[in-house]
This record gives structure tokens, sequence and C-alpha cells, in this order.
């Protein structure tokens, strides 16, 4: 018999954190969360996602012994503003056994259906700085911090139970050694000429941070016309913040403004911690904070994280600008391979920016929707 318990207790929430490590504990490809930091960001007094979203966190238990767990989240801003009556779930993982899909998303349809709400859609977290989707194409390649990873019969769950594909995503690779630099060096001095544009570049997390309030809006801005999207709070701006930026070499952050320095661009890269997380396994006390730090400096694989081109300048070469930048820096680092986060399908402007790049789609994945009745 399966049971399904709401996770009220800080006990229950670390074992809600915790359930995926045994999981995946056979997988060469799951990359483990930090725990502690995982756990905060359900902390509904530290993450102001909360402010306007609501998360409901659910285990599955059979003979005392998780089996699956689940989050069901409204995102209010969602609803009201966008009038999508959405019913979200997220940080999905389950043993193979469709009765315990089946259990833990009923049990979403329910608050779902006690909130006047029409669809479930996932998996999707509370806003697009979220991980996304289900993985239905490239399970034996190593995820990455910021992504989600399964094993094949999550789909297969969700495709019996009468969920239907609703977005999907690509993730691509490319080798930076194949990276042709005349595609981009001379054209960059043009660009600059001709639109009077110029990057900014860093050596100090602290002097990025007068930027990162002009960055997310024109993140917002950037974004607003893709079906998934929920623009991001300014108290959520703050939170960000904290949580992303130091985890970032400053040298892999670049923004270009125009003449007025009105940022018009910008891009985030990350280094890989997949390895780093993998060897920790979620602890980065006593020593796996040394490892980070070590992936920080070190590690010879970066992912694009987010890409973003003032309406005006899109189409105009801006990227030439950016991966110029890019191209310096990575060279000294010796860097081997460039990764692209999930791109949504529909983003034909993002796809665009990688055409003079050799990239190999190596994982797909989609999230997936059911009507409430």
């Amino acid at each position: 018999m399966i049971t399904i318990k709401k996770v009220q207790t800080k006990k229950d929430l670390k074992a809600f954190v915790k359930f995926p490590f045994k999981l995946y504990k056979d997988s060469k490809y799951w990359i483990p969360p930090i725990i502690n930091q995982e756990i905060e960001s359900f902390n509904k007094d530290a993450n102001p996602v909360f402010k306007s979203a609501e998360a409901t966190f659910l285990l599955a238990y059979r003979n005392n012994e998780i089996v699956g767990r689940v989050a069901a989240i409204i995102n209010w801003n969602e609803v009201n503003q966008q009038n999508l009556k959405k019913m979200r779930f997220g940080w999905f993982d389950v043993i193979d056994d469709i009765a315990v899909t089946q259990a833990l998303l009923d049990e979403v349809d329910k608050i779902g259906e006690a909130n006047q709400l029409e669809y479930i859609e996932g998996p999707v977290g509370f806003s697009n700085l979220d991980k996304v989707g289900v993985l239905t194409e490239g399970y034996d390649s190593i995820g990455t911090m910021i992504t989600w990873y399964n094993y094949p019969y999550y789909v297969t769950h969700l495709e019996q139970l009468g969920f239907k594909p609703e977005k999907e995503f690509i993730e691509a690779i490319f080798s930076f050694n194949d990276v042709d630099p005349d595609t981009f060096v001379k054209a960059n001095e043009l660009i600059k000429r001709r639109y009077q544009v110029k990057a900014l570049n860093f050596t100090r997390t602290k002097d990025i941070m007068p930027f990162v309030d002009d960055m997310f809006d024109l993140f917002n801005e950037t974004y607003k016309n893709l079906s998934s999207f929920v623009a991001i709070t300014d108290i959520q701006k703050e939170y960000f913040k904290k949580k992303y930026i130091n985890f970032i070499n400053p040298e892999y952050i670049k923004f270009v403004v125009d003449k007025d320095d009105k940022m018009i661009a910008f891009a985030i890269v990350m280094p890989s911690f997949s390895k780093a997380l993998q060897e920790i396994k979620g602890k980065p006390f006593p020593f796996g904070f040394f490892k980070l730090i070590k992936a920080r400096k070190e590690s010879k694989d970066v992912i694009f994280y987010l890409i973003g081109i003032d309406k005006d300048y899109q189409n105009k070469g801006i990227t030439a600008v950016i991966f110029n930048e890019y191209y310096e820096v990575f060279n000294a680092k010796g860097i081997q391979n460039c990764i692209r986060t999930p791109e949504l399908k529909e983003n034909y402007a993002i796809h665009q920016i990688w055409k003079h790049f050799n990239s190999k789609i190596h994982k797909r994945r989609k999230t997936f929707r059911k009507n409430i009745e």
C-alpha cells in the first residue's frame, strides 16, 4: 500500500531532499545538489519566491520506506497576472512503479482542483531560473548542477497516466577547439564601431553587483514573450544575486553597453561543477568546499547559463562582441567543452546565436501536461 504524506518537519524536508541520493546511488550521470543549499531554497522565510508562490512537498511511502517525492507548486503571479490556471509540479523522483507516480500526481491534481486550476504541468520549478523538464534523450550523458536527471521510465509513467508533451527543450555541446575565431573576431570591431557599443569585463565579483539589477531587467524584457516565462521580481533579484553570482567566475560574466552606458546584452557562463558535486555527495564540509573552489578555478568545461540581447539589437551581430570576449578568456584557461543549458525549442532567437558553432544536440527534455478533471 502506498501512503502519501505532506512534508511538515525539518526531518521530513531533509528526507525529501535526500531521497534522490538513494534512487541514483549507482548512476554515473546524476549530479547531486548541495543538501543544505537545497533545503534552504525550500525555506519559506528565506526564499522570496514564496511571496508569490506556494508549494506542498509530498513523500510517497510503502512499508515505511520512501519510494517517491514531488513538489506541488502554484505560482500566483502566473495564475493571476497571466491568467494561466496552471498547477506546477517539480522535484519529481520515483522508483520504477507507476502506482507510486500515480499516487503522487493524484495528490497534485487534488491541490490544483481545490485551487480552481485547470491543468497540471511539469516537471518545472518556481521560476525560469529553476530546473525544468523530464529528460527524454541523453540518459548516458553526465548532467549539470542546473538540470534534473531521470531514468527513462519517468516518461513511460507520465505517458501511461495520460500526460501529453507540452514544451520541448534541447541541450547541446560543442568543443572549444572547433571554434573558429574568424567568425567573430573581425565582426567584433565592426559591430562596436557601427553601433557604438562596448563590452564590460570583470575580475572581481563585487564589481559586477552594481550591474546585476539591470541584467535581470533585460532578462525579463528579452524572455517575456516565451510561453513559459514568469518575470523575476525585485525581491527575487536580491536572492539570486546571493545564490548564483558568487558561484561564477567574474571573468565569465559579460555585459555589453551602448554609448550611454545602457546595458543592451549580457551573458553568464558557469564552470562545470558536475564532477566535484558527484565527489562531495551533497556535503561541502569539511573538505568538499575545497573541491568546489578547485572546480571553479580549474574546470575545463563551461556551461552557457543565460544570454540576453535587447530587442533593438537582436540580429545585429552583438553576439560577436560577446563571443570575442569569451574566446580570449577560454583560450587562456584551456577550456575544452562548451555546454548549452536547456533552451526552449521555440526560442529561435537563441538558436540563431549558435549558428556558427558546431553544436551537437546531446540531450532533449520535455514538460508534460494533463487537464484537471
